[in-house]
C-alpha cells in the first residue's frame, strides 16, 4: 500500500490517492447503476404477453413455464411418442407403476435407448475380446453376442416398469380392505369423507405406502377443488384394480342418488373381506396341487435309488462274474 501511495503521489501530486479513490468510485458507479435501472419484468406480464403470442400463432401456452432445468428437455421429439393415444397408454403404464413425473415418459424412453446402446457396445467390445484371445467365432455368434445385451437393456426398463404395476397392483389389493374398515370407522365418527380418505393414507402409509399415495392425491386434488366423481374416477384408473374401480362406482352412485355413504361402505367393506377370505382359501386349495410335483420331484428319486439301487449292483456283480 505504500508503494502505490508513493507512485500516486508521484504522478498526480499530494492528493493523488484521494483523486485515484474518487476515480474507482465513479467506475463502481457506472457499472452499478445500470444493474440498478434493470426493470425486472412481472411474471403475469410476461405471461399474457405468451399467451397473446401464442394465440396469435394458433399454439396452446401452458400456465406453467419451462425453467429449462430439464437437460432431455430439447430431445423430446425423439424420446417421446408423437401419436396421442400411444403417449397416454405409455403416461398411465407409468402412473400406475408409481411414476407420476410429467417427465416420466421422457426419461422412460431414455433409459430404453440408453441402455440398449450401452449394453450393444458392451456386447461389441465382448466379442473383441474373445476374438483377441483366439476364440474363433462364427457370424451367426458374433451377432448374438452382439445383439442380445442390446435388445435386453432395450427391454429391460419396461420389464421393470411391468413388475412394478404388479408389485403395486398387489399391494392396493391386499391393503384396500384394511383402508375401507378404516375409512368406514372415520365416516361413523362424523367426519366427510375426504377427511376419512387423508386420515386413512396417513395410518396406512407404513403397511401400504401405494395405497396411501393414491389417497393423498384424491386428498390433495379434492381440496384444490375439483370435481369428486372426476378424482374417484381418476384414482380407478391410475390403480388399475378391479377392487377400487367397483368402489368408485359405488361412491358415484351413492353421490348421484344421495344414499348414506356410511351405508354403501359398510356393505362395500364387507365384500372386501369376504373377496379377500377367499382370494386366501383359493391360494390355500391350490397348495396341495402345487407340492405335489415338487413331492415327487424330491422324494421319487431318493426312493428309487433305495430300493433299486442294490438289486441293480447285484446283477451288476453277477454279470461280471458271468463274463469272466
Amino acid at each position: 500500500m505504500e508503494q502505490i501511495n508513493t507512485i500516486l503521489t508521484d504522478l498526480l501530486g499530494p492528493a493523488g490517492p484521494l483523486l485515484a479513490v474518487g476515480a474507482l468510485g465513479i467506475v463502481l458507479i457506472v457499472v452499478t447503476v445500470p444493474f440498478l435501472l434493470r426493470k425486472t419484468e412481472d411474471p403475469i406480464e410476461k405471461l399474457r404477453k405468451a399467451r397473446e403470442s401464442g394465440s396469435k400463432s394458433g399454439q396452446k401456452v401452458d400456465l406453467r413455464v419451462a425453467s429449462g432445468s430439464d437437460k432431455l428437455e430439447r430431445y423430446s421429439a425423439f424420446l417421446e411418442p408423437q401419436d396421442a393415444d400411444e403417449y397416454s397408454a405409455v403416461q398411465l403404464k407409468l402412473l400406475q407403476a408409481g411414476y407420476p413425473g410429467k417427465n416420466a415418459v421422457r426419461t422412460f424412453h431414455f433409459a430404453q435407448f440408453a441402455l440398449g446402446i450401452g449394453l450393444l457396445i458392451f456386447g461389441i467390445f465382448l466379442t473383441i475380446l474373445k476374438t483377441a484371445n483366439g476364440q474363433e467365432l462364427t457370424t451367426t455368434a458374433r451377432m448374438l453376442w452382439i445383439l442380445i445385451p442390446g435388445v435386453a437393456g432395450y427391454m429391460l426398463p419396461k420389464y421393470w416398469v411391468t413388475r412394478r404395476v404388479e408389485t403395486r397392483k398387489e399391494e392396493i389389493t391386499n391393503g384396500f380392505p384394511d383402508a375401507l374398515d378404516m375409512m368406514l370407522t372415520c365416516v361413523e365418527a362424523g367426519q366427510s369423507l375426504d377427511q376419512s380418505i387423508l386420515r386413512v393414507s396417513k395410518e396406512i402409509r407404513a403397511s401400504y405406502p401405494a395405497l396411501a399415495d393414491e389417497f393423498s392425491i384424491v386428498s390433495n386434488e379434492m381440496k384444490a377443488g375439483k370435481d369428486r366423481v372426476q378424482v374417484l374416477r381418476d384414482l380407478s384408473e391410475r390403480s388399475g384394480v378391479p377392487d377400487v374401480a367397483s368402489f368408485v362406482t359405488v361412491m358415484i352412485q351413492s353421490a348421484t342418488f344421495g344414499t348414506s355413504i356410511a351405508d354403501a361402505l359398510r356393505v362395500y367393506a364387507g365384500e372386501m373381506r369376504d373377496k379377500r377370505v377367499m382370494r386366501a382359501e383359493e391360494k390355500a386349495n391350490t397348495l396341495p396341487t402345487k407340492m405335489t410335483l415338487a413331492t415327487m420331484m424330491l422324494t421319487v428319486p431318493p426312493l428309487l435309488i433305495i430300493l433299486i439301487g442294490p438289486s441293480v449292483y447285484d446283477i451288476y456283480l453277477t454279470l461280471k462274474s458271468v463274463r469272466f
